[in-house]
């Protein structure tokens, strides 16, 4: 009963206090506004009270009742947990490095699990530090550097000295009345001053002209969770990367950063120069740091990029860096106005990559310097940064890179006028294939049927390869993106498997595997999708990717991608050896045809390809040739002849003579041939199979879309939808924000529309709507790139020449133009008319 009491007392106080919160925004009548700021026991200003807006009244009165800075304060006090409370398997998830578990690490390891649950402060307790983002103070704000203020006694010489500079100022003033010849020189108003004070009033007061020209210090924002960090003390720093069985393999016993010097992957020592108590804007220095706390710390600039782990024991594995809600996707070129200060260029970037945890430089295949940002205000931020601050110089950029990703869909129904299509957008795709087929070089060996398969024979004629392209359920396309850290933890773990290297995986990887296997066996559903997830050969583009290679080849013994999820260990490389010798081929040119679509070369996203015929003929030695029959060989020839040959005897050496029929069974020149010509050709065909198989499918353009949340009020709704309908905006929902007449609208923005956005609809509304960006998720553009007007009604509906303009085929030349790609359009129309106008002038 008492908790329920307990309950029922704290319901009605939260109660009493939002009735109360609401009554203040629907105060109008003075004699009530008294009467709440009597019984609050605040008082409010005259003028606040006066004011036309009752708004500054309400802001008045919370200010005094709720200051913000102590209810913020008790809040963190109350909610977050101590240091002391963290629990065991937040400590093992910490320390867990990749897919390994926490059982598997080296025994010093293990025990480092003790000091961060005890977050002791003693001496003999590891230093265990995790920097999290590095961050830019100039350098006069460092305390060490400020000036510091005066004494008693350097005030009193300070006011001595300005007496003496008055009396000998009013003593020039009278003798230059009389004579010139007693005039004091201008540079003698120290006289009368002791050589003491005079050093102490140049220590004072030092020369502006002689200051050193600003410069940005980096100051580490860190935390402690065990030990005691001491200025002066060497540490180690651990890359991301950083094995502590490899290093203490490496490292003698007892070995600590201040006599190592032995180099480590990934493992390197430094001095902590200085740390610093983070007082809002103000540094205030320190000599130690107990655990718990958090700091920054001073001279790690050139050992931590944007966040790393110190510590003074080897044993202590690398911590995950953080994840960041902003996602950067606009980037844009840079270059100097003046290129000799191309090496300035250079080091701004950098100094403004480890500066902004969500800003990115890459240096493209181009030669190209790259900056990644979230978006367009983001943007515009690092490109001040970069001018004013880091680089001091003069640059120019390019206009802002939009990317976008390729996919295929299922044919439509209808048409652009809701006009049943039946058959006549599969055939009109695959007349379209075949005839750009036929004006290519490879038409004499790329065949594609009414049903999208595409045949293709290498040049050489020795292997064939049919391949479809199938689109992949939005959801399983979400998943695979969401995932994309599992599945490389995932390729990882499948390369040590193969290699033969033994590897503890953490169980909660194992788990997740299982459990992102069984979400795609949930998804992919059908007679289409029948064991598909146990037919998946690899994942694209770079291996992680959101696109699907199907290995459908039937009777073909091949490795699992799950195979880490089976007991038994996968290791079947006798069998069919000669065609899983060119696998990794095969994957290649996948991964090739993933990572730059047919449509603009941007990536592909959503799409499968599945290998549903792999044919190889005999490799026979040029002495055979005549003798031997080019047949085509499948897999199952390959794989029932290979496997009786490594059961009746074992293989031959390189080299040996072998009978025709033996050749055919497995290919002398398989092996041989592997990282050869044969290979290249392979690939080269398994990515412009892929690429054909995909412009057989409807082809589609994906937009990256933004989020958008917009504040406004009732009067410039419809400004506001004007602006969103004009830059291809969807709106999802309106709500009114209670006790307000504030609408909150919550709509999707093209990242390619965005620009610009947040300054018109600021004039549009007259500042009275304000818009916030968040970037969400990748859509697919509806609107066909290739579609011309086919029917009557189509022609009646959109003319002759389709003057509406198509979006999707607007962003698609956009992007093949600024790749130097051809674009087929029209430079000149209606060229007599022109050339009439002309002659007329």
């Amino acid at each position: 009963m008492n908790t329920f009491f307990k309950a029922l007392y704290i319901f009605s106080h939260s109660l009493c206090v939002k009735v109360f919160i609401y009554s203040l925004y629907a105060i109008r009548d003075k004699e009530k506004v008294e009467r709440v700021v009597k019984s609050l026991g605040i008082t409010v200003m005259a003028r606040d009270s006066r004011h036309s807006d009752p708004k500054v009244l309400l802001s008045a009165i919370c200010t005094q009742w709720l200051p913000v800075s102590p209810s913020v304060l008790s809040m963190v006090c109350e909610k977050l947990p101590s240091p002391l409370d963290m629990v065991a398997e937040k400590v093992e998830k910490l320390m867990s490095v990749g897919a390994r578990r926490f059982e598997s690490m080296p025994q010093q390891t293990q025990e480092l699990k003790r000091a961060f649950l005890q977050c002791s402060s003693e001496d003999d307790a590891p230093v265990i530090v995790f920097v999290s983002k590095m961050f830019a103070v100039d350098t006069k704000a460092l305390p060490q550097n400020r000036q510091r203020p005066l004494t008693q006694e350097e005030l009193a010489q300070r006011r001595e000295l300005a007496r003496q500079r008055h009396a000998d100022r009013m003593v020039n003033n009278s003798a230059s009345t009389e004579t010139h010849s007693a005039t004091k020189p201008e540079g003698s108003q120290g006289v009368g001053l002791s050589p003491a004070e005079t050093v102490n009033l140049t220590m004072q007061d030092p020369n502006p002209e002689v200051e050193d020209e600003q410069k940005e210090t980096f100051v580490a924002f860190a935390r402690v969770y065990s030990g005691t960090v001491r200025k002066g003390q060497r540490v180690f720093v651990l890359g991301p990367k950083y094995d502590p069985a490899q290093g203490l393999s490496m490292l003698p016993e007892g070995c600590t950063a201040s006599d190592c010097e032995l180099e480590v992957p990934h493992l390197s020592c430094c001095s902590v120069e200085s740390l610093y108590l983070l007082m809002g804007r103000e540094l205030e220095e320190l000599e130690e740091v107990p655990a718990g706390n958090v700091l920054g710390i001073g001279g790690l600039e050139d050992c931590v990029l944007k966040s790393a782990t110190l510590s003074s024991t080897p044993a202590c594995p690398p911590f995950t860096p953080l994840n960041f809600q902003a996602t950067p996707i606009v980037r844009v070129a840079i270059e100097p106005k003046h290129p000799s200060e191309m090496p300035k260029l250079m080091q701004g970037m950098r100094l403004l990559n480890q500066a902004d945890p969500c800003a990115e430089v890459l240096i493209q295949e181009t030669g190209e310097h790259v900056l990644v940002t979230a978006g367009e205000v983001h943007l515009q931020r690092c490109l001040d940064d970069l001018r004013d601050r880091f680089a001091q110089i003069e640059i120019s950029s390019s206009k802002p890179i939009i990317p976008f990703r390729e996919t295929v869909v299922r044919p439509p129904k209808v048409d652009m006028v809701n006009e049943d299509l039946g058959k006549q957008q599969k055939v009109a795709i695959i007349h379209q294939v075949k005839e750009e087929a036929s004006q290519g070089r490879m038409s004499a060996t790329l065949h594609v049927d009414t049903t999208g398969l595409v045949t293709l024979t290498t040049p050489n004629r020795l292997v064939t390869i049919c391949v479809r392209a199938v689109p992949l359920p939005q959801e399983v396309t979400c998943l695979l993106e969401s995932s994309s850290e599992l599945i490389r933890a995932l390729e990882h773990i499948n390369i040590a498997l193969r290699e033969g290297k033994s590897l503890d995986i953490s169980p909660r990887t194992v788990e997740a595997i299982a459990g992102l296997k069984a979400q795609l066996e949930s998804l992919l559903q059908g007679r289409k999708w029948r064991n598909a997830v146990e037919r998946i050969w690899a994942f694209g583009p770079r291996r992680y990717g959101p696109n699907i290679l199907l290995n459908s080849v039937d009777s073909y013994q091949r490795t699992s991608v799950w195979q880490c999820l089976s007991k038994k260990a996968a290791d079947d490389r006798d069998q069919a050896a000669s065609i899983r010798d060119f696998d990794n081929s095969i994957i290649s040119g996948f991964q090739l045809a993933t990572l730059s679509g047919p449509m603009c070369e941007e990536p592909l996203m959503g799409v499968c390809f599945s290998v549903e015929r792999w044919d190889i003929q005999s490799l026979a030695s040029p002495q055979h040739q005549d003798s031997v029959e080019d047949e085509p060989i499948s897999h199952e020839v390959l794989a029932d002849s290979t496997a009786k040959e490594s059961s009746e005897k074992p293989l031959q050496v390189q080299g040996t003579t072998e009978e025709p029929s033996q050749t055919r069974g497995r290919p002398e020149a398989g092996p041989a041939d592997c990282y050869g010509p044969m290979s290249g050709q392979l690939i080269a065909a398994m990515k412009e199979a892929c690429r054909q198989a995909f412009q057989a499918q409807p082809q589609r353009l994906m937009a990256a879309m933004y989020t958008c949340e917009i504040m406004a009020t009732a009067e410039v709704l419809g400004r506001v939808y004007g602006v969103l309908g004009k830059r291809e905006g969807r709106v999802l929902h309106e709500e009114m924000k209670e006790g307000t007449d504030v609408f909150i609208i919550k709509a999707m923005l093209p990242v390619a529309e965005s620009f610009g956005f947040a300054d018109e609809i600021r004039k549009r509304t007259s500042g009275l709507a304000s818009p916030q960006l968040v970037f969400s998720h990748w859509e697919v553009i509806a609107s066909d790139p290739y579609w011309v007007p086919t029917t009557e009604e189509e022609y009646l509906h959109f003319g002759e020449k389709a003057d509406s303009v198509n979006q999707a085929l607007k962003y698609m030349n956009d992007v093949r133009r600024r790749k130097g790609l051809y674009v087929e359009e029209k430079i000149v129309e209606h060229a007599e008319k022109q050339r009439t106008l002309s002659k007329n002038k």
